[in-house]
């Protein structure tokens, strides 16, 4: 961070002072030269670079001084008479005008632009709303990087809620990424935030969503263009339910199964990648079966997590084709202190971004949660759910 801001200052100094060293240097030459060759000329682009650092005031006071100075017989000019001083004086001005002119053209353009990131902004955090830092004893922490440039959503999902049937959450990646996907997660979410609530049984929140699904994949195709095939869209889902007592069921649609976080008696972490089954297949290829028994996965004890992600979490690649090394950043996030979900999502993030040095070839999401509630002393203070 500190390097960032050393960089950025010295950037904006030399923005500062780039346009007086163009007119020095042209003068200097000018007045040494031994080859006899005329370079007033080019103070015309002193303005044009002021304009386009430092805006359009030190243009115009820029431009003026230069103007003055190529009036002056300095060097050879001074051998080409007063009217080829002039035409430079001429030239100087017609750029000091059109770069002020451009220049009020680009800050409107970017204040446009401003606000219509501000509006989409907005848009985007309303689909995939900010989670709060604790749900009913279960603290949690999510992030999505986007692969497309200037997107903050994209092609995958997460979002927690508390319910008469539990906290139940949901993890998903449609197919696709970046902006044209938000379509399809927004009806895939819109649907888990009524589901969830409505439905007793968590099979029944899954076949919501597949209705969601589907209905989405039809008014996608009628309004599509006619005579295109449209790629076949599907959407990979993990749908957990955490009980009060910290049991933890999960139903899963071809989406990656999370990680278990602990930390054993004597202080060192343990990183489990659970593999309670074999998933169904995703939401979209196929209807789903008539009978969908829930898979039951460890128990969140006190002072446990678990960790949910998109595939673009494990298929990240840095520039040699090595791909990220998901378990080791989980591992390293937890082994200096204990597995609390804000600093393992914040980790893990900083870790992707170091091993892809930002440029993501898909979507990224991340979710962590863990139990919150106190360990209870003396032979209470087993996990919950174990003997």
């Amino acid at each position: 961070m500190i390097r960032t801001r050393a960089l950025l200052r010295c950037r904006r100094i030399f923005v500062l002072i780039l346009p007086g060293l163009w007119v020095s240097g042209v003068l200097a030459w000018e007045c040494v030269n031994p080859l006899g060759t005329e370079f007033m000329q080019l103070l015309a682009a002193a303005p044009a670079i002021a304009c386009a650092g430092t805006g359009r005031r030190r243009c115009v006071l820029l431009g003026g001084l230069c103007a003055l100075l190529a009036l002056l017989p300095v060097g050879p000019v001074a051998r080409t008479g007063a009217a080829a001083r002039l035409g430079t004086c001429c030239a100087i001005l017609a750029v000091v005008a059109a770069s002020y002119l451009t220049s009020g053209r680009r800050l409107r353009l970017l204040g446009e632009l401003e606000r219509i990131r501000e509006v989409a902004a907005t848009a985007q955090l309303a689909v995939l709303r900010p989670l709060p830092p604790r749900i009913e004893g279960i603290t949690l922490a999510g992030v999505h990087l986007s692969a497309s440039e200037g997107a903050l959503i994209g092609g995958d999902l997460y979002e927690v809620l508390a319910t008469p049937h539990g906290v139940r959450l949901v993890m998903g990646d449609v197919r696709g990424h970046g902006i044209p996907a938000i379509a399809t997660v927004a009806a895939l979410l819109g649907s888990f935030r009524d589901a969830a609530h409505d439905e007793a049984e968590l099979p029944d929140v899954l076949r919501r969503l597949e209705r969601a699904l589907q209905r989405h994949l039809g008014e996608k195709a009628r309004t599509g263009p006619p005579g295109r095939p449209e790629p076949e869209d599907f959407a990979t889902v993990l749908l957990l339910e955490v009980r009060g007592e910290g049991h933890v069921a999960a139903l899963n649609c071809g989406h990656p199964w999370p990680h278990h976080l602990t930390r054993t008696a004597d202080g060192t972490s343990r990183v489990v990648a659970l593999e309670p089954g074999e998933p169904l297949p995703p939401l979209g290829l196929f209807p789903l079966p008539a009978e969908l028994p829930l898979v039951p996965l460890p128990p969140l004890a006190p002072g446990e997590a678990l960790v949910l992600h998109t595939d673009g979490a494990e298929d990240a690649r840095d520039r040699a084709g090595r791909l990220f090394p998901l378990a080791g950043a989980l591992a390293d996030a937890v082994r200096s202190a204990p597995p609390a979900p804000a600093a393992i999502v914040e980790r893990v993030r900083a870790a992707l971004l170091r091993h892809t040095r930002g440029l993501l070839s898909d979507d990224f999401a991340l979710l962590a949660i863990g139990n919150d509630r106190p360990l209870l002393p003396g032979p209470l203070a087993l996990p919950c759910g174990r003997s």
